[in-house]
């Protein structure tokens, strides 16, 4: 019978089963890296991991070329998979690049007419500034990522937003650490209020400065907390 326009025949069962299997693999090894649990320099094979995670090769090969992209994952001629070493120059660089996009966001932000008050500011304010503020720090470290996208996304510019959520993918894996102490949290909550009420009050020059040193503070601390947590790590895997 002829194939009606449109119409696409359905991929096989187990094809699309693999596909899902790569996809949980994927998560799951991504997040025992940003765990460190898979700690930097970590080396394994394919064939342990497909044991690990009772799946085929296929699955996880998938999963393991994706990270491979992603920059979390080197493959070893002859000795299998690599956990990537965490670069702190690199991770210098998208924090240049980070500051650079947020600091023109801000500008496109304050040049806004001053009776045009953007929603996404508003529910922004809600939370950091008139709610109760949240301790548990996961949660914290996903609503701070939300705070810049959400800054970058409203000054109206799609291909800088494009920019700053892959450079926000590149540094999660540290940036996240800067939320493991309730004194950072605390800190956070005061600098996005004072962030956010600068650019509301159309105030370029404290919104920059107070910007600036907030993403300044942040990276300075989370390279102190992650090279902690990575000796931590590695003693914690010798004992």
């Amino acid at each position: 019978m002829p194939m009606q326009p449109g119409w696409q025949r359905p991929e096989p069962r187990g094809k699309r089963r693999e596909e899902g299997q790569g996809e949980r693999i994927y998560r799951l090894l991504k997040q025992e890296i940003f765990d460190f649990r898979l700690l930097p320099g970590d080396r394994f094979s394919e064939n342990d991991l497909a044991a690990r995670m009772g799946a085929s090769r296929t699955p996880v090969r998938q999963a393991l070329h994706l990270l491979e992209q992603e920059g979390y994952l080197d493959v070893q001629p002859r000795s299998g998979w690599q956990v990537r070493h965490v670069d702190f120059d690199h991770l210098e660089a998208l924090y240049d690049l980070r500051v650079v996009l947020e600091l023109e966001a801000v500008k496109r932000l304050c040049a806004l007419p001053t009776d045009v008050r953007p929603l996404p500011l508003q529910m922004l304010r809600h939370f950091w500034v008139d709610s109760p503020p949240l301790t548990d720090g996961a949660t914290v470290a996903s609503h701070d990522e939300q705070f810049h996208m959400t800054l970058v996304d409203t000054a109206g510019n799609p291909e800088m937003a494009r920019v700053h959520r892959d450079v926000t993918e590149k540094i999660r894996i540290v940036r996240r650490m800067d939320f493991t102490e309730a004194a950072r949290i605390s800190a956070t909550y005061a600098e996005h209020g004072q962030i956010l009420l600068a650019i509301l009050n159309h105030n370029l020059k404290e919104a920059c400065a107070r910007l600036h040193d907030h993403i300044a503070q942040s990276q300075k601390e989370v390279r102190k907390i992650t090279l902690h947590a990575l000796h931590q790590a590695r003693r914690e895997t010798r004992d």
